[in-house]
C-alpha cells in the first residue's frame, strides 16, 4: 500500500476517535438535562384528582396517576441539579462565586420539589392504609403544604435563571438574546411568587406578574436545545480558557 495512503488512513481513524472536548461535553450534558426538566409537564393533569377532590384520602379509584406524577417530578427534582453541576467547569471560569450561587439554587428547588413530592405521596401512603374519615384534616394539611412549596418552585427558576443568564450574558456562551428572555422574565416571577403570597390569584395584577413565566420556561427550553444540538461559542470559550490561564499566572506569581 502506498506510504501516503497509509498516513492518511492512520490520520482519519485518529479523527474519528478523537475524544469530545470537555466544554461539548458539559454543553451537552446540560442541554439534554434542561430538556428533562420539562418531563414533569402533565403533573397538572395527573394531580388534578389529589388537589381537586378535598376527599381524595377517603375516596375510591387508584394513585397511579399521583405515583408517575411524583416520579416525573423527582426525575426534574434531579436534573435540576444535574443541570447545574454540568455546566459548573465552564461557567466557573466566568466567575466562579456566581456559578456556585447557581448550584446552591438549583439544590434548594430541588429540595422544594422533594418536599412536595413528600406531602402527595403522604396522602396516597395514609390512603392506602384506610385510616377512614379522621384523616381527613390530615389530607387536606398535606395538600396546603404542597401549594406552599410550589412557591418555591415559583421562586427559585426566576433566582437560578438570574444567576445563569448573567453568566451566560457577560461570557457570550450562547447568543445573547437567549439570557436575555431569563433576565427579563425573572422579575416577573418574582414579584408574582410575592402576589400569590399575598392571596391574589386573579386579576390584571397576577396576569401581569404571571407572564413571567413565559420568557423563563422559552429560555430554558431554548438554552436546552442550542447546547445539545450547538453546544457553546467557541470563540466564548477559548476567551474564558485565556482569563483563567492569565487569573492563574497572576496569582502563581
Amino acid at each position: 500500500m502506498n506510504v501516503s495512503k497509509v498516513v492518511k488512513l492512520v490520520n482519519t481513524n485518529r479523527q474519528a476517535v478523537t475524544p469530545m472536548a470537555p466544554s461539548r461535553k458539559a454543553s451537552l450534558a446540560g442541554g439534554v438535562l434542561y430538556l428533562l426538566t420539562f418531563v414533569s409537564m402533565p403533573i397538572g393533569f395527573l394531580y388534578s384528582a389529589i388537589l381537586s377532590d378535598p376527599n381524595y384520602i377517603v375516596g375510591p379509584g387508584t394513585d397511579a396517576a399521583v405515583i408517575i406524577g411524583g416520579i416525573l417530578e423527582i426525575i426534574v427534582a434531579l436534573a435540576c441539579i444535574g443541570t447545574a453541576v454540568a455546566l459548573y467547569p465552564v461557567l466557573k471560569k466566568q466567575n466562579e462565586g456566581v456559578a456556585l450561587g447557581f448550584i446552591g439554587s438549583r439544590v434548594l428547588e430541588a429540595s422544594t420539589i422533594f418536599a412536595d413530592v413528600v406531602c402527595l405521596l403522604a396522602v396516597v401512603t395514609l390512603r392506602r392504609a384506610g385510616v377512614g374519615t379522621d384523616a381527613l384534616i390530615t389530607g387536606k394539611t398535606l395538600v396546603v403544604l404542597y401549594g406552599l412549596f410550589r412557591l418555591g418552585q415559583n421562586l427559585m427558576p426566576a433566582v437560578n435563571d438570574l444567576l445563569l443568564g448573567s453568566l451566560l450574558y457577560q461570557s457570550r456562551l450562547v447568543p445573547r438574546i437567549l439570557p436575555l428572555l431569563g433576565i427579563i422574565g425573572a422579575p416577573l416571577l418574582i414579584a408574582n411568587t410575592i402576589v400569590v403570597m399575598f392571596g391574589i390569584t386573579s386579576g390584571p395584577l397576577y396576569l401581569l406578574t404571571g407572564i413571567g413565566v413565559l420568557p423563563i420556561a422559552l429560555f430554558e427550553f431554548s438554552l436546552g436545545v442550542w447546547l445539545t444540538v450547538k453546544g457553546f461559542n467557541p470563540s466564548a470559550i477559548a476567551s474564558l480558557s485565556a482569563k483563567t490561564a492569565t487569573s492563574e499566572l497572576v496569582s502563581a506569581a
